[in-house]
């Protein structure tokens, strides 16, 4: 599970705590890892690109020590196109399963995030994938996010914000379905859906899961969409300093 952006271990262990031990598996071993270096809160195009190199970096990095799958664990889907063609693994995208699941749940869904960078963000994803016609709305509570201490010390704000755009998504915008904007907002998960009267998805589950069902009926991504590149560098991020060594 690669996050987009350089984090010290206990912000790691933040998004981890996301997937309960109930859902987890004990033949799957499950790691979340930071990028070497690059983007801070992926709120821009320059930070994207950052984002995509350095999510490119730690999914190599992942197949050379064996790992079955690879996931860009953020709603950014960052580096995964890259990924997929270099890579024979599986490699999921924590936005693309969590909008492939709130199809199945409903008609149209919306997305509800943190702030107008991932507001904007998340609407050219939902673009690239065609998605369009399935959306309802892409609503965000002017919060800035916190990549370390995700939503803690700001339960109360955040919360009330989330469920009255949520709710106006619901009734406004005509949406059946919500969907957490960010790997971030786990904690709000629980609280919204026991007073949503629809389902919500928190896109880091619906990642998770995605990987374990790849890896299970064997499936990776078609080399016809991705075709491997006619020459792949030998380790060319490999002089970059990574801003948390292990």
């Amino acid at each position: 599970m690669i996050l987009p952006v350089p984090l010290p271990s206990e912000a790691l262990a933040n998004f981890a705590a996301q997937i309960p031990q109930a859902l987890r598996r004990p033949d799957i071993d499950l790691e979340f890892v930071g990028c070497r270096t690059g983007a801070s809160l992926v709120d821009s195009a320059y930070e994207s690109t950052l984002a995509d190199a350095f999510v490119l970096d730690a999914g190599l990095d992942a197949q050379k020590q064996g790992c079955a799958a690879v996931c860009s664990f953020s709603t950014s889907d960052s580096g995964i196109a890259a990924l997929r063609s270099c890579l024979s693994i599986p490699v999921v995208g924590a936005a693309q399963a969590a909008f492939s699941l709130a199809i199945q749940l409903g008609g149209r869904f919306s997305v509800v995030t943190m702030w107008e960078p991932w507001r904007r963000a998340i609407t050219e994803t939902i673009s690239k994938y065609g998605l369009a016609g399935r959306v309802a709305s892409v609503r965000q509570i002017g919060v800035r996010p916190d990549t370390r201490e995700l939503l803690n010390g700001k339960e109360d704000i955040v919360f009330a914000r989330l469920e009255a755009e949520a709710r106006a998504a619901i009734e406004q915008d005509g949406a059946e379905v919500i969907m957490l904007g960010s790997t971030t907002m786990y904690q709000s998960h629980a609280y919204l859906a026991s007073v949503l009267p629809c389902p919500v998805i928190n896109p880091g589950l619906a990642a998770y899961k995605a990987c374990e069902t790849l890896i299970d009926l064997g499936l990776a991504q078609s080399k016809i969409a991705y075709p491997a590149p006619g020459t792949l560098a030998s380790n060319p991020f490999q002089p970059i300093p990574p801003v948390f060594p292990n």
